[in-house]
């Protein structure tokens, strides 16, 4: 059976394509995964069989051999440093939120930093 990887995958409209090992491109349908996949990622390693189709090749009976490490979890930060991280944030929004309950929103530019943060360490947790 020939291999390859996912190239593009789109979840919404159910289809794209995988780039074999030898360098063609085969288009892949939802309904050649395998029961129980909700997404490919680009760069997934997949095994299927392949049908000549109206269009060119077409993927069939799929199999994901390895998906991808993504490099944010390589580069993910220990969990004992993420505690320390939640912890600064969550004494940094408890001082906002003093602020606001005064009446006073942070000015544009600590909003901004705060806001940067916020993003960041959501960033850092969904990795």
């Amino acid at each position: 059976m020939p291999t390859g990887k996912v190239r593009f995958y789109d979840d919404e409209k159910g289809f794209g394509f995988i780039s074999t090992d030898d360098g063609q491109d085969v288009f892949l349908h939802a309904t050649a995964l395998p029961a129980g996949t909700d997404s490919l990622k680009p760069g997934t390693r997949l095994e299927f069989g392949v049908a000549d189709g109206k269009r060119g090749l077409q993927a069939l009976a799929v199999r994901v051999l390895e998906a991808p490490v993504s490099l944010s979890k390589r580069n993910r930060k220990p969990a004992d440093d993420m505690a320390i991280i939640v912890e600064d944030l969550v004494k940094l929004l408890d001082g906002i939120g003093a602020d606001l309950r005064r009446g006073r929103y942070p000015s544009a530019g600590h909003g901004k930093k705060i806001a940067a943060v916020l993003r960041k360490v959501a960033d850092d947790l969904d990795a």
